[in-house]
């Protein structure tokens, strides 16, 4: 039999205690937020990211024909990107599929593969003809090859616009006589064993992709950051301040150049970012523990897994279970089985009207029978009761607006986590947005910090006493990219929220926050174009 002090624990008042307890934990106040922005700028000093190698940011007025391929999944793609030369461009792609075979097999193998597919691309629509055809009988100089930017998602050490040695490969790619080589040069030979008349002029990532983009269509960026699947940043930087430059030529030669934060990777050693025990489980159980743990944080492959971390605990709270009657279903019980995508829907149902199947989730599937009550004397509760245990929660008690929210939410955890409906009642389905709500707004603030770090990096926030000179006009336009900023319910306005009290109104009513979509492809090609013109300036 349980222990007096036991069942204390789950007498109504103390599970408010509970939940009040872990939501603490995920509560980052100002002091949190700027010992992390000092810690993350701190490390940024020290040398965190990598030098790119990109020197110039487009402006929108560049024009011209440039090819992209981007590598690091099932599927590569093919692009070719038309700049007009007004902000605008116009894009053309193909996808083709990447084998298990080619991935494990030899190197030559899955670059010769490369190259036969950006030879059916360009076989499938070659590129226009040449405004002056040659004269018969006349001598004239072959056309320069075609340009073509390489987004390779895979860790390399880039010395170069157009050299980087591969370090490892992820993602299921295991291909044979590869690690420590030159990809630019693997896939230029290949592209010369195939007689094709393209140049591999650059290699990017798509967080470099997504500053690119956005300073195409912006007329100017100096921060990309990506807040999709994973999470990372590049920002313009000072070519003096890059410690990992400190005896390379290119530092006398002045300028800036585009940093990759690899920002992922901050707090390895876990001294900075205050963690749950939600979190460790979380890391312990990866295929990766200790390492990305900023991106553990933040990034959409871990939000969802953390919440259902802090779910199974409500489930298997003892003596009493606090949700879902202490039934976990097959997907609650699978991990990574409640994504970050079923967090995005549930607070999307919370927020406004969302359809399933066609029709409208307001009126949700049957509640519960003991929450049918339709008493007269039922005591009206508003939203700051629901996760009140203490007081009864039947839908006559609530608002209209507040049993149609809850109704909404009941709808998506019995048509996407396996319940049937008798199992989900309207105390469960307050609890489980609650639980996406405080790790989502938790993601959404670190990502602030990082942001705000690389806006002071940069020089655009004041600091009292330190005699810089800071820009203190102008916008300051930041690309963004991922599935988290684009389509997450409130993830921007919380990020802001973060930055408004990292850097002042002020300076955050400056930044100016766009989607800069497809850096892997079209940010690719622009970097083609960047090197294309170094290359033309005797730069390179």
């Amino acid at each position: 039999m349980p222990s007096i002090s036991a069942l204390s624990r789950t007498r109504p008042e103390n599970i408010k205690h509970i939940l009040d307890d872990i939501e603490d934990q995920f509560h980052l106040d100002e002091a949190a937020l700027k010992t992390i922005t000092s810690q993350y700028l701190s490390d940024v000093n020290l040398g965190l990211g990598d030098p790119t190698f990109v020197t110039g940011v487009p402006d929108g007025t560049e024009t011209g024909t440039f090819l992209a391929l981007d590598l690091g999944g099932t599927n590569l793609r093919v692009c070719q990107v038309e700049l007009h030369g007004d902000k605008t461009f116009s894009l053309r792609q193909q996808k083709y599929r990447v084998s298990e075979a080619l991935k494990t097999g030899e190197a030559t193998v899955l670059f010769d593969y490369l190259a036969d597919s950006v030879d059916a691309f360009l076989t499938s629509s070659p590129p226009a003809s040449p405004t002056n055809p040659p004269v018969p009988g006349e001598l004239y100089e072959d056309p320069p090859a075609l340009p073509l930017g390489l987004t390779f998602s895979f860790p390399v050490e880039q010395t170069a616009l157009d050299q980087g040695y591969l370090l490892t490969w992820t993602k299921g790619f295991a291909a044979k006589n590869a690690i420590g080589k030159d990809v630019v040069k693997l896939l230029q030979d290949a592209f010369d064993r195939k007689h094709l008349h393209v140049q591999c002029v650059a290699i990017v990532n798509d967080t470099v992709g997504a500053l690119l983009s956005r300073a195409y269509t912006a007329g100017g960026c100096t921060l990309g950051c990506i807040f999709g699947t994973g999470t990372n940043g590049a920002y313009v930087e000072k070519v003096a301040n890059i410690t990992k430059l400190k005896n390379n030529p290119v530092v006398a030669k002045g300028g800036v150049m585009i940093v990759n934060t690899e920002w992922g990777a901050f707090n390895n050693t876990r001294t900075t970012l205050p963690t749950t025990p939600f979190d460790n489980k979380l890391d312990r159980e990866s295929i990766n523990p200790r390492y990305q743990a900023f991106e553990k944080f933040v990034s959409g492959m871990y939000l969802g897994e953390v919440t259902r971390n802090i779910l199974l605990s409500l489930i298997d709270a003892s003596p009493k279970p606090i949700l879902f009657g202490g039934i976990a279903s097959k997907l609650m019980n699978t991990h990574y089985g409640f994504d970050t995508e079923f967090m995005s829907l549930v607070e999307g149902a919370w927020e406004s009207e969302i359809h399933l199947n066609g029709n409208s989730a307001s009126a949700g599937p049957e509640l519960p029978d003991s929450e049918k009550s339709t008493t007269k004397d039922v005591k009206p509760i508003d939203d700051d009761a629901l996760l009140d245990f203490s007081v009864p929660l039947v839908a006559a008690s609530l608002s209209s607006h507040t049993l149609h929210r809850l109704q909404r939410v009941r709808t998506v955890l019995v048509s996407k986590l396996g319940y049937e409906p008798a199992q989900v009642t309207l105390r469960d389905a307050a609890v489980v947005h609650w639980a996406c709500a405080i790790v989502a707004r938790r993601a959404a603030r670190m990502s602030g910090c990082v942001v705000a770090a690389s806006v002071k990096q940069m020089g655009y926030v004041p600091e009292p006493g330190s005699g810089v000179q800071t820009k203190d006009e102008g916008r300051i336009s930041v690309g963004v990219d991922g599935s988290l900023i684009e389509h997450y319910p409130r993830f921007q306005d919380h990020l802001r929220e973060s930055l408004r009290l990292l850097v002042g109104e002020q300076v955050e009513q400056r930044v100016e926050i766009g989607m800069a979509k497809d850096g892997s492809g079209v940010g690719a090609a622009l970097c083609a174009l960047v090197a294309t013109k170094l290359k033309k300036s005797g730069s390179s």
